[in-house]
């Protein structure tokens, strides 16, 4: 610890190297649980947990099957995640009652509120699944979705789906792409993890960077 430096919170080999898989887990909940997760890895880390799969597991269990050990640690970040957006979801509803209650303010605006709402209504399903592979969007989206009172059963139904595609897709393609690029390439990912980790914020980050210029352009050409 004594060579740390702030750069390395943004690292997601520096959460599995210091805290192993509660750390991970803790983190994964902490996103959407905790209003302050939204500068955790995310994606990276789930990414690179897949590639120290084994390691992660047998603080737990020893598992000699590869599948089985990325299996099991996929199902363990999915309730994790899961249990993150409920106490998200817990968190808005039970500020929701006040915002409602609020006047409007310079910075707030209750028709906001209602705008949501009818959004959540539409697309919540869409929107709490797509949030989940979205940083930043993942920590708020379930809040909001507590806030204008999504329909629980509804959102608990997508919850888990979002959850559990978003744990399994990462972190069965960082095992996997880990072994091929070795095996076939001889090209070690681990030895390259600044840029995995760039290349997952670029992915992740360009559809929400896209999409916000799309609907600035398109306000500009209503006015």
């Amino acid at each position: 610890m004594n060579d740390f430096s702030w750069g390395q919170l943004v690292n997601p080999e520096f959460y599995i190297k210091l805290g192993g898989i509660y750390l991970v887990l803790f983190i994964v909940f902490a996103e959407t649980g905790l209003f302050a997760g939204f500068f955790l890895p995310g994606d990276s880390l789930l990414f690179l947990s897949g590639i120290y799969s084994k390691e992660l597991i047998r603080e737990i269990i020893y598992i000699k099957s590869d599948f089985l050990s990325v299996f099991l640690l996929s199902c363990l970040i999915s309730i994790a995640g899961i249990i993150g957006n409920e106490i998200g979801y817990w968190f808005g509803k039970k500020s929701g009652t006040y915002l409602y209650n609020k006047k409007d303010t310079f910075l707030f605006k209750k028709k906001y509120l209602f705008q949501a709402k009818e959004f959540y209504e539409k697309h919540g399903g869409r929107a709490i699944i797509l949030a989940r592979f979205l940083p930043m969007l993942r920590t708020f989206a379930p809040i909001i979705a507590g806030i204008v009172q999504m329909n629980k059963g509804k959102y608990l139904l997508y919850n888990v789906l979002g959850s559990t595609a978003w744990s399994f897709s990462l972190v069965f393609a960082g095992h996997y792409l880990y072994n091929i690029f070795l095996n076939e390439f001889n090209f070690d990912l681990k030895r390259h993890i600044e840029t995995i980790v760039l290349i997952m914020v670029i992915v992740t980050t360009t559809p929400v960077v896209a999409k916000l210029l799309f609907q600035k352009n398109k306000d500009k050409s209503q006015d």
